[in-house]
């Protein structure tokens, strides 16, 4: 099978984008298994297809790197909106998008026709632990101490858990270069006290209104960055005092890029940040992986 594409990104959080608005791709989870290794093919932090929807203006469904299918992706919603709008599938500069962690409100910046930036609502914080899932005594894990197994040893790693329709683990490290993302973030991510195992997020206050993070996304492993996992660490400084403020955009740093997260009072995490496309391509779908 011919497999017709976009590259796009948000901050360096990369995936391979496909129009599915006809018909469904077979087998989606082994073909963003199949794209995603990097130097071995197009290289990218998964799939995404874009589909119809009975619910909203487009339904999202976003595949990680390991086949595994996620529920959300910030950056990906936002490059969703620029494909949608660029290609001309919609005239609309807000629209919605159904996902599997609800339904996404997205507003455009447009210039000289093309999208360059996307605000979305990407809805409410979730810190109650039986719905992040955590396995955890309270009903909050807020700044807390959870034990691991990290290079033999058990060791105690202070953080935050919340969900922004996946789960997240926020810890404060010194230095984010130096912080030990892949050793520590794989450790976390498959610890028992996450029956769906969790993304987490090193977290570096450069000033009052400027963070610095550094990700390790379950089913991908390090990543340039993550939506959802800004609005988790812009949930988790404002909510302790530590940087930001309710009612205002603070500036949230990664490794791809700068985003901008308002912790709104009403309740709601707006996340703005730019989109763009690499380019666009066709390559070969072995017929063993659409079985």
């Amino acid at each position: 099978m011919k497999l017709r594409f976009t590259k796009m990104h948000g901050c360096g959080n990369d995936y391979v984008y496909v129009n599915c608005m006809e018909k469904m791709l077979p087998n989606p989870g082994k073909i963003s298994e199949y794209v995603s290794p990097r130097h071995l093919s197009v290289g990218s932090d998964g799939l995404i297809c874009i589909c119809p929807s009975k619910v909203a203006d487009f339904r999202m469904r976003m595949f990680n790197a390991d086949a595994s299918e996620g529920k959300m992706c910030g950056n990906g919603t936002r490059c969703i909106a620029k494909y949608v709008y660029d290609k001309g599938l919609t005239d609309k500069t807000e629209i919605t998008l159904e996902t599997l962690s609800g339904i996404k409100t997205i507003r455009m910046k447009v210039v000289d026709g093309k999208v360059r930036e996307a605000t979305v609502d990407m809805g409410e914080p979730i810190a109650d632990t039986k719905r992040i899932p955590m396995d955890w005594p309270g009903a909050e894990c807020r700044n807390e101490e959870i034990e691991v197994l990290f290079q033999g040893k058990k060791v105690k790693v202070r953080g935050t858990a919340v969900s922004m329709g996946n789960p997240h683990f926020v810890t404060l490290v010194p230095d984010v270069e130096t912080a030990p993302v892949e050793a520590l973030g794989r450790v976390i991510e498959h610890s028992p006290l996450f029956p769906e195992q969790v993304n987490v997020e090193f977290v570096q206050i450069v000033d009052r209104d400027h963070v610095k993070f550094r990700v390790w996304e379950r089913g991908s492993g390090e990543t340039y960055a993550c939506g959802t996992g800004a609005c988790a660490v812009a949930y988790t400084m404002v909510t302790q005092g530590l940087a930001g403020r309710r009612d205002s955009f603070l500036k949230v740093q990664a490794l791809g890029g700068m985003l901008e997260l308002n912790y709104g009072s009403d309740g709601h995490m707006m996340l703005r940040g730019p989109a763009e496309t690499v380019y666009e391509g066709e390559m070969e779908i072995p017929d063993e992986l659409l079985r």
